[in-house]
């Protein structure tokens, strides 16, 4: 009984240092986030992702500034700011957006990122062109800013139609729902993270909702190909994040952000 008492008590201290740790590391980047100037363009997942941040840096007692700026040139020094992109359904107008938001000139943001949501690439979308048009739009706003980073984020997914009526549908050759679309969403992750891997920043967004909670890599398939699909545990509505998504998704932003090295003396900004 003795020893037994004593490995409870062992474990339950590794557990409390692991979580001291673990607090003490995501307060230490949410200070370096809290110190740089970015601009986040973004639809409503991109709000679960700001709520996700507020709550942990509320949580971790790190005063995170964020302010919603129609222009890269109007967000503050120490700020997160952020805009909504026209339109949901439309990923070539949000990158017009986007880019008009960010300007001609350069801004001076340390970090920019533009994310699609999962209503832009659909079961029709042409993923190949579609990428074609956010690397272009990416390398002309890399030649307008050149002391910002930019962050590239991977399309996020929606729950994958399971059960009986999943299986039903398979018989008569029909895609369950969320299979194609999830497909295609996938064709075009796989573009972004062959471009930028291992080259410049990713928050892969697609990858962070699909592992679920026990690290189980969630997946549809249809005719002989796998993809990703979001795990249900993350969301209430198929696709946006509830509670426990919009924390781990933000924690996971929080790291890839923080990890972004600080703007040199010879980059000043403005």
């Amino acid at each position: 009984m003795t020893n037994t008492l004593l490995a409870l008590a062992v474990a339950a201290g590794s557990a409390t240092a692991a979580a001291a740790e673990a607090d003490a590391s995501l307060r230490a980047e949410l200070d370096r986030v809290a110190q740089r100037r970015i601009y986040f363009g973004h639809q409503s997942v991109g709000n679960n992702l700001l709520d996700g941040i507020k709550q942990l840096a509320a949580q971790a007692g790190v005063s995170v500034r964020s302010t919603e700026a129609t222009s890269a040139g109007g967000v503050p020094p120490a700020t997160f700011g952020h805009t909504p992109v026209a339109r949901n359904g439309d990923p070539l107008q949000k990158l017009q957006s986007f880019e008009q938001a960010m300007g001609q000139q350069p801004s001076g943001l340390d970090i920019a990122l533009v994310k699609f949501c999962y209503v832009d690439i659909t079961a029709n979308t042409d993923a190949k062109a579609l990428f074609a048009r956010y690397r272009a739009t990416m390398d002309g706003l890399k030649a307008k800013h050149p002391g910002t980073t930019f962050v590239h984020v991977t399309t996020p997914l929606t729950i994958a139609q399971g059960g009986m009526k999943a299986g039903l549908k398979k018989l008569i050759g029909r895609a369950p729902h969320g299979a194609i679309e999830n497909q295609r969403r996938e064709e075009y992750n796989v573009l972004l993270r062959q471009t930028y891997q291992g080259r410049e920043p990713i928050f892969d967004l697609a990858r962070t909702e699909s592992i679920a909670p026990d690290g189980t890599a969630v997946a549809v398939e249809w005719n002989g190909s796998l993809a990703p699909a979001m795990a249900p545990e993350y969301t209430d509505d198929g696709g946006h994040l509830n509670a426990a998504g919009k924390l781990r998704a933000a924690r996971e932003l929080i790291s890839v952000l923080a990890a972004i090295p600080a703007r040199s003396a010879a980059e000043p900004a403005r």
